[in-house]
């Protein structure tokens, strides 16, 4: 993603990739030590994106978007609303009942996590993404204070009766994300 925004032009095309990671932690540019109360096993890798620190696993969709936003002519707050809004009409396709909160960037059910936002800006172009918690063991998230608030608590959709591969959960925020950056 780094050299992908380094050595992009304004001719280059915007992407958004879809991943699964293995295990890890990732603690951003604001991340306090604080905040990793028992992470055991599990890798601790510092990253280049906005906010604290979070958990990623199999189970879980990451988008990454490498936007350049000049062209786009989008702000970072604006796309950080249009990344939780491609979660709650992903999540609203499968019957879920999702919201934003502008005090705590991210999307919620039942006043637990389900969605993160965390960006990247250079030469006016983003990188990083969002994550949407799927059908994973959500035990490494008891080991930190996900985002940087003590005693968050998260959510995946299997917990909320749907069950849906990975691969397919990308379909529908990959799809409202690139309806609401083309319109």
């Amino acid at each position: 993603m780094q050299h992908f925004t380094r050595t992009r032009t304004e001719a280059t095309a915007d992407e958004l990739w879809l991943v699964e990671h293995p295990p890890v932690y990732t603690q951003g540019l604001s991340g306090k030590a604080l905040h990793l109360l028992n992470t055991g096993a599990i890798p601790v890798v510092q990253t280049d994106r906005g906010g604290q620190v979070t958990y990623h696993g199999p189970g879980q969709l990451v988008l990454y978007t490498l936007l350049d936003l000049q062209r786009l002519q989008l702000g970072i707050r604006p796309l950080v609303s249009l990344l939780e809004q491609a979660m709650i009409d992903a999540l609203a396709q499968y019957g879920v009942e999702a919201y934003a909160r502008i005090d705590a960037p991210g999307v919620y059910v039942d006043a637990k996590k389900i969605g993160s936002v965390g960006l990247r800006v250079k030469k006016h172009c983003c990188y990083h993404g969002l994550s949407l918690n799927n059908y994973m063991d959500l035990t490494p998230f008891t080991g930190i204070n996900t985002c940087g608030y003590p005693d968050l608590k998260v959510t995946q959709l299997a917990d909320l009766g749907v069950n849906v591969h990975t691969h397919e959960l990308a379909i529908p925020v990959a799809h409202a994300l690139t309806l609401a950056l083309t319109t």
